[in-house]
Protein backbone atom coordinates (compact mmCIF):
# COMPACT_ATOMS: atom_id res chain seq x y z
CA UNK A 1 0.00 0.00 0.00
CA UNK A 2 1.33 3.33 -0.98
CA UNK A 3 1.66 6.34 1.44
CA UNK A 4 0.50 9.21 0.46
CA UNK A 5 -1.51 12.18 2.48
CA UNK A 6 -3.50 13.99 -0.32
CA UNK A 7 -3.44 14.30 -3.78
CA UNK A 8 -1.03 16.99 -5.31
CA UNK A 9 -3.38 18.84 -8.19
CA UNK A 10 -6.22 20.49 -5.67
CA UNK A 11 -4.53 21.92 -3.34
CA UNK A 12 -3.04 25.70 -3.58
CA UNK A 13 1.59 25.70 -3.47
CA UNK A 14 1.28 26.60 0.06
CA UNK A 15 -0.68 23.89 1.01
CA UNK A 16 1.21 21.44 -1.18
CA UNK A 17 4.18 22.57 0.94
CA UNK A 18 2.31 21.35 3.88
CA UNK A 19 1.51 18.02 2.36
CA UNK A 20 5.24 17.36 1.74
CA UNK A 21 5.85 17.81 5.25
CA UNK A 22 3.25 15.51 5.81
CA UNK A 23 4.75 13.05 4.03
CA UNK A 24 8.01 13.16 5.14
CA UNK A 25 6.80 13.13 8.93
CA UNK A 26 4.99 10.03 7.36
CA UNK A 27 8.68 8.39 8.17
CA UNK A 28 10.77 10.40 10.39
CA UNK A 29 9.37 10.23 13.74
CA UNK A 30 10.05 13.29 16.50
CA UNK A 31 12.03 15.33 14.02
CA UNK A 32 9.77 18.24 12.56
CA UNK A 33 12.30 20.82 13.08
CA UNK A 34 14.73 18.85 11.06
CA UNK A 35 12.66 18.71 8.42
CA UNK A 36 11.44 22.45 8.44
CA UNK A 37 15.13 22.74 7.97
CA UNK A 38 15.01 20.16 4.92
CA UNK A 39 12.34 21.72 3.47
CA UNK A 40 14.22 25.45 4.25
CA UNK A 41 16.76 24.24 2.37
CA UNK A 42 14.83 23.17 -0.46
CA UNK A 43 13.29 26.06 -1.11
CA UNK A 44 16.04 28.72 -0.59
CA UNK A 45 17.45 26.69 -3.47
CA UNK A 46 20.24 25.81 -1.29
CA UNK A 47 22.05 21.99 -0.42
CA UNK A 48 21.78 20.43 2.89
CA UNK A 49 24.27 18.66 4.84
CA UNK A 50 23.25 15.81 7.44
CA UNK A 51 25.58 14.89 10.23
CA UNK A 52 25.68 12.42 12.92
CA UNK A 53 26.22 8.62 13.57
CA UNK A 54 25.14 5.84 11.73
CA UNK A 55 21.67 4.49 11.77
CA UNK A 56 19.57 7.75 12.94
CA UNK A 57 17.89 8.22 10.19
CA UNK A 58 20.38 10.59 7.69
CA UNK A 59 19.74 8.67 4.23
CA UNK A 60 16.19 7.88 5.04
CA UNK A 61 15.07 11.49 5.64
CA UNK A 62 17.06 12.26 2.59
CA UNK A 63 15.10 9.25 0.38
CA UNK A 64 11.69 10.76 2.06
CA UNK A 65 12.70 14.12 0.37
CA UNK A 66 13.31 12.77 -2.96
CA UNK A 67 10.30 10.20 -2.77
CA UNK A 68 7.88 12.79 -2.05
CA UNK A 69 9.29 14.98 -5.21
CA UNK A 70 7.85 13.93 -8.81
CA UNK A 71 11.96 14.30 -9.85
CA UNK A 72 14.81 12.85 -11.27
CA UNK A 73 16.50 10.91 -7.74
CA UNK A 74 19.92 9.54 -8.02
CA UNK A 75 21.39 8.56 -4.33
CA UNK A 76 25.64 8.40 -4.83
CA UNK A 77 27.80 6.21 -2.12
CA UNK A 78 30.88 7.89 -1.30
CA UNK A 79 33.85 5.50 -0.68
CA UNK A 80 37.67 6.49 -0.99
CA UNK A 81 38.24 5.02 -4.15
CA UNK A 82 35.02 7.04 -5.31
CA UNK A 83 36.17 9.07 -8.75
CA UNK A 84 35.21 12.29 -10.12
CA UNK A 85 33.91 10.55 -13.14
CA UNK A 86 31.78 8.16 -11.01
CA UNK A 87 29.35 11.55 -10.17
CA UNK A 88 29.79 14.02 -13.01
CA UNK A 89 29.83 11.57 -16.17
CA UNK A 90 32.57 10.32 -18.79
CA UNK A 91 33.13 10.17 -22.60
CA UNK A 92 32.59 7.71 -24.23
CA UNK A 93 33.86 6.82 -27.85
CA UNK A 94 31.28 5.93 -30.40
CA UNK A 95 32.32 3.33 -33.46
CA UNK A 96 28.96 4.62 -35.14
CA UNK A 97 29.59 8.28 -35.20
CA UNK A 98 33.18 8.16 -34.68
CA UNK A 99 33.70 10.78 -31.99
CA UNK A 100 33.57 10.98 -28.14
CA UNK A 101 30.02 11.53 -26.58
CA UNK A 102 30.00 12.93 -22.90
CA UNK A 103 27.64 10.08 -21.06
CA UNK A 104 25.94 12.08 -17.69
CA UNK A 105 26.68 11.06 -14.23
CA UNK A 106 24.36 10.48 -11.56
CA UNK A 107 25.01 14.72 -10.87
CA UNK A 108 21.95 15.10 -13.10
CA UNK A 109 19.52 14.70 -11.52
CA UNK A 110 17.00 16.71 -9.49
CA UNK A 111 17.91 15.23 -6.16
CA UNK A 112 21.04 13.70 -5.62
CA UNK A 113 21.88 11.62 -2.04
CA UNK A 114 25.52 11.94 -1.95
CA UNK A 115 25.65 9.04 0.74
CA UNK A 116 28.15 9.85 3.63
CA UNK A 117 30.39 12.41 1.29
CA UNK A 118 33.42 12.58 3.78
CA UNK A 119 34.28 8.81 2.88
CA UNK A 120 35.48 10.36 -0.66
CA UNK A 121 38.93 11.75 -1.12
CA UNK A 122 39.10 15.55 -1.19
CA UNK A 123 39.42 15.05 -5.34
CA UNK A 124 36.12 13.72 -5.66
CA UNK A 125 34.95 16.09 -3.04
CA UNK A 126 35.87 18.76 -5.39
CA UNK A 127 33.82 17.58 -7.85
CA UNK A 128 31.15 18.79 -6.30
CA UNK A 129 31.75 22.51 -6.04
CA UNK A 130 31.01 23.83 -9.25
CA UNK A 131 27.88 21.98 -9.63
CA UNK A 132 26.25 23.03 -6.13
CA UNK A 133 27.33 26.83 -6.94
CA UNK A 134 26.81 27.11 -10.24
CA UNK A 135 24.19 24.04 -11.39
CA UNK A 136 26.59 23.21 -14.04
CA UNK A 137 29.60 21.07 -14.55
CA UNK A 138 32.51 21.85 -16.71
CA UNK A 139 33.78 19.04 -19.14
CA UNK A 140 36.83 19.01 -20.99
CA UNK A 141 35.56 21.88 -23.26
CA UNK A 142 32.22 21.75 -22.49
CA UNK A 143 29.60 23.14 -19.96
CA UNK A 144 26.90 21.26 -19.38
CA UNK A 145 23.67 22.76 -17.02
CA UNK A 146 21.97 20.64 -14.39
CA UNK A 147 18.13 20.20 -14.11
CA UNK A 148 16.38 22.51 -12.25
CA UNK A 149 15.57 21.98 -9.49
CA UNK A 150 18.55 20.82 -7.92
CA UNK A 151 18.97 19.76 -4.80
CA UNK A 152 21.67 18.23 -2.76
CA UNK A 153 21.61 16.07 0.34
CA UNK A 154 24.69 15.18 1.48
CA UNK A 155 25.22 12.97 4.89
CA UNK A 156 28.80 12.29 7.08
CA UNK A 157 29.92 10.08 9.31
CA UNK A 158 31.62 12.23 12.09
CA UNK A 159 35.36 12.91 12.02
CA UNK A 160 36.25 10.88 14.71
CA UNK A 161 34.86 7.64 12.53
CA UNK A 162 37.32 5.66 10.97
CA UNK A 163 37.93 6.16 6.90
CA UNK A 164 36.36 9.53 6.84
CA UNK A 165 38.39 12.78 5.20
CA UNK A 166 37.05 16.21 6.57
CA UNK A 167 35.69 18.32 4.35
CA UNK A 168 37.06 21.65 3.59
CA UNK A 169 36.01 25.49 4.54
CA UNK A 170 35.15 26.31 0.67
CA UNK A 171 33.07 22.41 0.09
CA UNK A 172 31.60 23.31 3.81
CA UNK A 173 30.30 26.70 2.61
CA UNK A 174 28.43 25.27 -0.79
CA UNK A 175 26.11 24.06 2.11
CA UNK A 176 23.46 26.61 3.12
CA UNK A 177 22.68 24.08 6.02
CA UNK A 178 24.54 21.81 7.92
CA UNK A 179 22.80 19.90 11.42
CA UNK A 180 22.74 17.21 12.92
CA UNK A 181 20.11 14.59 13.44
CA UNK A 182 20.45 13.53 17.12
CA UNK A 183 18.69 10.28 18.80
CA UNK A 184 14.97 9.55 18.59
CA UNK A 185 12.91 10.63 21.89
CA UNK A 186 11.81 7.39 23.87
CA UNK A 187 8.40 7.49 22.59
CA UNK A 188 9.86 7.98 19.31
CA UNK A 189 11.80 5.14 19.22
CA UNK A 190 9.25 3.03 20.14
CA UNK A 191 7.10 3.95 17.57
CA UNK A 192 9.63 3.58 14.81
CA UNK A 193 10.12 -0.51 16.68
CA UNK A 194 6.27 -1.15 16.92
CA UNK A 195 5.62 -0.10 12.88
CA UNK A 196 9.26 -1.49 11.27
CA UNK A 197 8.60 -4.03 8.89
CA UNK A 198 10.70 -6.03 6.15
CA UNK A 199 9.52 -3.18 3.58
CA UNK A 200 10.55 -0.12 4.73
CA UNK A 201 7.63 2.61 5.19
CA UNK A 202 9.95 5.40 3.26
CA UNK A 203 9.91 2.80 -0.21
CA UNK A 204 5.95 3.06 -0.26
CA UNK A 205 5.83 7.23 -0.31
CA UNK A 206 4.29 8.47 -3.16
CA UNK A 207 5.30 11.78 -5.05
CA UNK A 208 3.21 14.73 -2.86
CA UNK A 209 4.74 17.15 -5.34
CA UNK A 210 5.76 18.11 -9.17
CA UNK A 211 9.29 19.20 -9.98
CA UNK A 212 6.85 22.65 -11.80
CA UNK A 213 5.75 23.04 -8.17
CA UNK A 214 9.12 23.20 -6.38
CA UNK A 215 10.53 25.53 -8.92
CA UNK A 216 6.91 27.67 -8.51
CA UNK A 217 7.90 27.77 -4.54
CA UNK A 218 11.51 28.83 -4.75
CA UNK A 219 10.38 31.81 -6.94
CA UNK A 220 8.01 32.92 -4.72
CA UNK A 221 10.16 32.72 -1.66
CA UNK A 222 12.25 35.38 -3.13
CA UNK A 223 9.49 37.87 -3.55
CA UNK A 224 8.58 37.02 0.83
CA UNK A 225 9.62 40.95 2.00
CA UNK A 226 13.27 41.23 4.22
CA UNK A 227 12.86 44.68 6.36
CA UNK A 228 15.79 46.75 5.83
CA UNK A 229 16.34 46.58 9.75
CA UNK A 230 16.53 42.73 9.38
CA UNK A 231 19.15 42.91 6.71
CA UNK A 232 21.57 45.35 9.15
CA UNK A 233 20.74 43.03 12.22
CA UNK A 234 21.87 39.86 9.26
CA UNK A 235 25.08 41.62 8.66
CA UNK A 236 25.90 43.16 12.26
CA UNK A 237 26.02 39.09 13.04
CA UNK A 238 28.38 38.44 10.20
CA UNK A 239 30.61 41.25 11.03
CA UNK A 240 30.55 40.50 14.72
CA UNK A 241 31.90 37.03 13.73
CA UNK A 242 34.72 38.68 11.42
CA UNK A 243 35.76 40.45 14.59
CA UNK A 244 35.60 37.84 17.01
CA UNK A 245 38.83 37.10 19.00
CA UNK A 246 38.06 33.29 19.36
CA UNK A 247 37.66 33.28 15.64
CA UNK A 248 39.74 32.51 12.87
CA UNK A 249 37.47 32.67 9.77
CA UNK A 250 33.97 34.36 10.59
CA UNK A 251 30.89 34.52 7.82
CA UNK A 252 31.56 35.60 4.44
CA UNK A 253 29.40 37.63 2.10
CA UNK A 254 28.14 34.42 0.73
CA UNK A 255 27.21 33.18 4.33
CA UNK A 256 25.00 36.34 4.78
CA UNK A 257 23.43 36.21 1.74
CA UNK A 258 22.62 32.53 2.68
CA UNK A 259 21.08 33.32 6.04
CA UNK A 260 18.63 35.80 4.70
CA UNK A 261 17.88 33.31 2.00
CA UNK A 262 16.94 30.54 4.16
CA UNK A 263 15.10 33.32 6.20
CA UNK A 264 12.69 34.08 3.45
CA UNK A 265 12.28 29.90 2.47
CA UNK A 266 11.32 29.67 6.53
CA UNK A 267 9.13 32.50 6.86
CA UNK A 268 7.25 31.04 3.54
CA UNK A 269 7.13 27.41 5.31
CA UNK A 270 5.68 29.04 7.69
CA UNK A 271 2.72 30.84 5.30
CA UNK A 272 3.90 34.61 6.02
CA UNK A 273 5.02 37.19 2.95
CA UNK A 274 7.36 38.72 5.62
CA UNK A 275 10.61 37.68 7.54
CA UNK A 276 10.73 38.05 11.51
CA UNK A 277 13.85 38.59 13.66
CA UNK A 278 12.78 34.88 14.73
CA UNK A 279 13.42 33.46 11.71
CA UNK A 280 17.07 34.54 11.23
CA UNK A 281 17.72 33.44 15.03
CA UNK A 282 16.44 30.32 14.61
CA UNK A 283 18.40 29.80 11.52
CA UNK A 284 21.56 31.76 12.22
CA UNK A 285 22.97 28.32 13.98
CA UNK A 286 22.50 25.71 11.25
CA UNK A 287 23.40 28.32 8.38
CA UNK A 288 26.74 29.75 9.79
CA UNK A 289 28.37 27.50 12.51
CA UNK A 290 29.78 25.31 9.88
CA UNK A 291 31.04 28.49 7.88
CA UNK A 292 32.82 29.82 11.28
CA UNK A 293 36.72 28.65 12.02
CA UNK A 294 37.42 29.14 15.57
CA UNK A 295 41.11 29.42 17.11
CA UNK A 296 43.07 27.16 18.73
CA UNK A 297 40.45 23.82 18.65
CA UNK A 298 41.04 21.01 16.68
CA UNK A 299 38.39 20.35 13.84
CA UNK A 300 35.60 17.42 14.62
CA UNK A 301 32.81 18.31 17.63
CA UNK A 302 35.39 20.60 20.01
CA UNK A 303 35.68 23.09 17.23
CA UNK A 304 31.51 22.62 16.40
CA UNK A 305 31.19 23.09 19.89
CA UNK A 306 33.05 26.36 20.31
CA UNK A 307 32.05 27.74 17.55
CA UNK A 308 28.10 27.25 18.59
CA UNK A 309 29.18 28.96 21.79
CA UNK A 310 30.97 31.92 19.91
CA UNK A 311 27.61 32.51 17.68
CA UNK A 312 25.41 32.03 20.69
CA UNK A 313 27.38 34.83 22.37
CA UNK A 314 26.85 37.10 19.54
CA UNK A 315 23.52 36.13 19.06
CA UNK A 316 22.81 37.32 22.76
CA UNK A 317 24.94 40.60 22.28
CA UNK A 318 24.11 41.99 18.96
CA UNK A 319 20.31 44.29 19.20
CA UNK A 320 17.55 42.40 17.75
CA UNK A 321 15.51 44.58 15.59
CA UNK A 322 11.95 45.82 16.80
Amino acid sequence: MKLAVSSPTSETLPERIRILRDNVQQVIYGKAEIIDLALTTLLARGHLLLEDVPGVGKTTLALALAKSIDGRFRRIQFTNDTLPADILGVSVFSRKKEEFTFVPGPIFSSVVLADEINRASPKTQSALLEAMTDRRISYENDVHKLPEPFFVVATQNPLEHHGTFPLPENQLDRFLVRTQMGYPEHDDERAILAKHVETRLVDELEPVMTVQDILDAQKAVENVAVEETLLDYIVTISHATREHPRLELGVSPRGSLALKRAAQALAYLEGRTFVLPDDVKRLAAPVLVHRLVPKSVAGGTGARRESKAVLAEILETVPVPV
